[in-house]
């Protein structure tokens, strides 16, 4: 069966049974294969939803992991009457999901919207910031002994450096003594990498409902004016802080270059960007932060940058085993541009927290 004839079965499972008109590929993210589907309705109107066929080397429980997506997805939807939300079609007994063999599918509603992989605008940044602290206070009631963890210890940083530390000390690929200057530099800040973990640990920074990628891309914005319409892969939603998806977004989007830049001098946090972001996540949680998140919003990008940096020198040790590479040493390049970004924040580390403060003052 080719894949016109599969995707039409698909969505006849879905309970999609107008004129079917074809398909179109859709390049979206690395890990899931992405289909736009179109159909003419009874009236003549067109109509496309997206399809995608979940990886299931990447995401060994799919079946849990719709279960968090549905169950987020409705949450949200309940709040939105009339507005864009995201919706996965249920199949005839109420399943988000059809199982052909090696193959799993599911589908939601098609969104007429643009992306931005990099962008600059302070618009579009104020209103990516807008739209992932709104996504976070969309779930702030929601009950999170609900959701299944995807990928256990995502943004356990104490564990992220168990696992470099056991790559140093294995060093499989034989790298270890030509990165002995990154190795004692993530070593030295280990302690003030893994402050989020340990203060969660402590009971002192609540869990949250968390997006965990929180790229510029995975927000949806009006082809016309810009605004943020919906946020979008929810893959690995699951309980976290809220510093990891305010630090993680800063770490992808204020960098001065591309994360595997190899010219690490010119890798840096834009303060701008920083700024603009701020204010659109801050618009929306300022009010329900405690005094300990709001202490440690700009600590957390340093600490996102970090544990990254670890597991790309780990993945680079072990011999490029886990992150895609498009070149010898494209693991090492992508570890010292993180490395030179993290230094950065720490030295305008007290700017970063003044922009926080400010910010907040200005939405309270």
């Amino acid at each position: 069966m080719d894949l016109h004839e599969k995707l039409h079965q698909v969505c006849k499972l879905f309970r999609i049974n107008d004129e079917f008109l074809g398909y179109e590929t859709i390049q979206m993210g690395n890990v899931n294969r992405t289909y736009k589907v179109n159909f003419r309705l009874a009236d003549g109107s067109p109509k496309s939803f997206l399809v995608q066929n979940v990886n299931t080397y990447a995401f060994r429980n799919p079946i849990a992991l719709m279960d968090n997506i549905d169950q987020v997805t409705e949450h949200i939807r309940s709040k939105k009457p009339g507005q864009v939300a995201l919706h996965f079609h249920h199949t005839a007994d109420r399943k988000t999901y059809v199982i052909d063999g090696d193959n799993f599918w599911r589908m939601t509603n098609y969104v007429r919207s643009i992306t931005y992989n990099t962008v600059k605008d302070p618009d579009i940044l104020r209103n990516a910031g807008k739209a992932f602290g709104e996504f976070q206070m969309q779930l702030a009631d929601f009950d999170i002994a609900q959701l299944y963890e995807t990928i256990p210890n995502f943004h356990n940083t104490r564990k992220r450096y168990e696992t470099f530390l056991t790559s140093v000390r294995e060093n499989k690929a034989g790298r270890a003594e030509e990165v002995r200057e990154e190795i004692e530099y993530l070593l030295s800040v280990q302690d003030l990498a893994c402050k989020l973990t340990d203060l969660n640990a402590e009971g002192k920074l609540p869990l949250r409902v968390t997006h965990n990628d929180t790229k510029i891309n995975n927000v949806l914005f009006h082809p016309e004016d810009n605004s943020a319409m919906v946020v979008i892969d929810l893959d690995t939603v699951m309980p976290g802080l809220i510093g990891h998806d305010f630090g993680d977004a800063i770490r992808f989007a204020a960098n001065f270059v591309e994360e595997d830049c190899p010219d690490t001098e010119k890798a840096g946090v834009d303060l701008e960007v920083f700024r603009v972001f701020a204010e659109g996540f801050l618009s929306q949680t300022a009010s329900t932060l405690t005094e300990t998140e709001v202490e440690t919003l700009a600590l957390s990008c340093f600490v996102l940058t970090a544990e990254l940096a670890t597991r790309f020198l780990a993945d680079y040790l072990d011999g490029d085993l886990y992150f895609n590479t498009k070149y010898p040493g494209h693991n090492l390049v992508r570890a010292r541009c993180q490395i030179a970004l993290a230094k950065d924040m720490l030295r305008k580390m007290p700017e970063m927290e003044k922009i926080v403060r400010e910010c907040i003052a200005a939405a309270v």
